[in-house]
């Protein structure tokens, strides 16, 4: 069985660049803690799923967004060659406990066709994009991001617990034809009330 944790290879880490991203049909045979669990492969939008759990209590956050290169893992999944684009950070939070750090990637050409991405502030991508029309949503991959990644270092930058990495899951949107890939990572306190 997969653990939760990175893989050791020969006493060493693997690489970066290593992540494997899994279809959902894997996760069966993975060993993780079962409320991360839950709420990683729950059905739905994670804002909503979120709004029902915390109430009154929840909060999405602009922590960061900033222009940057895409690299070849934000390459592969978006289909697309652009160089750059813009990167979100969001922290969603029950109370003051962030459950889930997410991370959208709108490539430059995408941002050319939907300026107004860039506008977004505080508003929570998914919940924007599940009130307009022609938008596809590809499936969900799943994925153990270490530390060692960006974006779980961003995640984690501010945590009083930092576990060695945290499991993730992405797909792929396309807005009128327009891609953009959401990223999502689980904190360990995720539906901890």
């Amino acid at each position: 069985m997969i653990k939760d944790h990175p893989v050791k290879n020969a006493g060493r880490l693997r690489p970066i660049q290593s992540v494997q991203w899994l279809p959902a049909e894997r996760l069966g045979q993975i060993s993780m803690d079962s409320r991360v669990r839950s709420w990683l492969i729950g059905k739905g939008l994670i804002t909503s799923r979120m709004k029902s759990a915390c109430t009154e209590r929840f909060a999405a956050r602009l922590i960061d967004q900033w222009s940057g290169k895409l690299e070849g893992s934000h390459l592969s999944p978006l289909r697309v060659t652009d160089a750059a684009g813009l990167f979100r950070d969001v922290e969603l939070c029950c109370g003051d406990q962030v459950w889930v750090f997410e991370q959208s990637v709108i490539p430059d050409s995408t941002l050319c066709a939907h300026s107004w991405l860039a506008e977004l502030g505080d508003a929570e991508l998914g919940e924007t994009l599940a009130s307009l029309s022609k938008v596809e949503r590809g499936t969900h991959e799943y994925a153990w991001l270490p530390v060692a990644q960006p974006v779980t270092a961003r995640a984690l930058r501010e945590a009083q617990v930092r576990p060695a990495g945290l499991w993730a899951r992405r797909h792929r949107v396309a807005l009128r034809g327009a891609p953009l890939l959401i990223q999502e990572l689980f904190l360990p306190v995720v539906g901890r009330l």
